[in-house]
C-alpha cells in the first residue's frame, strides 16, 4: 500500500503507516508532493495548513496523488482551519465525513472520479511572481505576498557587509539580496528550513556567490565555520504557536559560526528580549533602530 504523510498530526487522531512518505516542506529531506505522480498513492493524510491559499494547493495536490477511490483523512484545529476543511474539500468533488476530537476537524473521503477545481487552487497556491516585492515567492512562505515591517526596518539602517556570511531563515530572499548588492561580500549562505523559500530563493537570487542550505538552525549547520556575518528576522512562532526560544537559539547558533569580531545583525518585535541572549554570547550589543514596534540590534563577537 502506497501512503504518505504531510506534516506531523497530532498522535492519536489520524495514523499513518512508519514507512509512509513524508511530504512536508518544513522537514529536512521530505520529499515534494508537487513531484508525486497522479494516482501513485492508495492513501494520504494531511495535517493541513492554517492559510487558506497554502491549504488549498496542498488539499488538492493530495487528491490528485491519489488513485480513484482512495482515501484522503484532512485534520487541522477548528480555528486554524479545520473549520472549513469538510466544505474545502466538496468543492473538489468529494464526499466528506467529518468528526471531532481534541479540538481537530477530522474529514475522511474516498478520490472521486472526478476532480473539479484542481488546476485552479494549484496555481493560486503555487509559487508566483509577486508584484509589490518584485520577487517570486509562494503562500505559506514568511511573509510571502509583501515586505514585512521588520524586514523593511533592517533593509533601512545603512550598511556594507563584507567577507562571508549567512542569511538565517532567509524566506525568499528579501535580506539576502540586500547584502548581495555589496561587492566585498564574498560568500552568501541563505539558510531556511522552509523548502518552498529555498526554491523561490534560488529563482530570485542568480548570484555565483550565493549557496541555499535547507537546515533546522536548531541543529547545528554543517559547513558554516568562521563567518564574517549573519543577517536575520528571526522566527518566533513555530507551528502556528509562539516559541520566544527560537529566536534565542538562533542567536546562539550565529554565535557559533562567526569568527571573533564577527557581527550579527538582526530585527525583532520590541517585546522579544533578544539583548540578554545576544549579551550572553557577544562581546559588544547595541540597538541601531527601534520603530514601529520593531528594534534593528547589532551584535559583534
Amino acid at each position: 500500500m502506497a501512503e504518505a504523510v504531510y506534516g506531523l498530526p497530532p498522535a492519536g487522531l489520524a495514523a499513518s503507516m512508519p514507512e509512509a512518505i513524508q511530504l512536508s516542506p518544513l522537514i529536512v529531506g521530505a520529499a515534494a508532493i508537487e513531484t508525486l505522480e497522479g494516482g501513485s498513492l492508495d492513501r494520504i493524510v494531511i495535517a493541513a495548513p492554517p492559510g487558506t491559499l497554502e491549504r488549498r494547493y496542498v488539499l488538492a495536490h493530495g487528491l490528485r496523488a491519489v488513485r480513484e477511490g482512495g482515501e484522503v483523512v484532512a485534520l487541522a484545529p477548528k480555528t486554524r482551519g479545520g473549520a472549513r476543511l469538510a466544505r474545502e474539500l466538496a468543492t473538489f468533488g468529494c464526499e466528506v465525513a467529518e468528526s471531532a476530537r481534541r479540538h481537530q476537524r477530522i474529514c475522511r473521503c474516498l478520490r472521486p472520479s472526478i476532480l473539479e477545481g484542481i488546476e485552479a487552487a494549484v496555481a493560486a497556491g503555487g509559487r508566483q511572481y509577486v508584484l509589490p516585492l518584485g520577487l517570486w515567492s509562494q503562500p505559506g512562505v514568511f511573509s510571502w505576498d509583501r515586505l514585512d515591517p521588520g524586514s523593511a526596518l533592517l533593509l533601512a539602517q545603512p550598511w556594507e557587509p563584507a567577507g562571508t556570511g549567512a542569511d538565517f531563515g532567509c524566506g525568499c530572499g528579501v535580506l539576502a539580496r540586500a547584502a548581495l548588492a555589496s561587492p566585498a561580500v564574498s560568500r552568501l549562505t541563505l539558510i531556511d528550513i522552509d523548502r518552498r523559500a529555498l526554491d523561490a530563493a534560488r529563482r530570485n537570487i542568480d548570484d555565483p556567490r550565493a549557496r541555499f542550505l535547507q537546515a533546522d538552525l536548531r541543529r547545528p549547520a554543517k559547513g558554516l565555520a568562521e563567518l564574517d556575518f549573519v543577517i536575520m528576522n528571526p522566527p518566533f512562532h513555530d507551528g502556528g504557536a509562539e516559541d520566544r526560544a527560537l529566536g534565542k537559539t538562533l542567536v546562539g547558533a550565529a554565535a557559533a559560526v562567526l569568527r571573533r569580531g564577527g557581527v550579527c545583525r538582526l530585527v525583532a518585535n520590541v517585546a522579544l528580549p533578544y539583548e540578554s541572549a545576544l549579551a550572553a554570547s557577544f562581546a559588544e550589543v547595541r540597538q541601531l533602530a527601534r520603530e514601529g514596534g520593531y528594534k534593528v540590534l547589532e551584535a559583534r563577537r
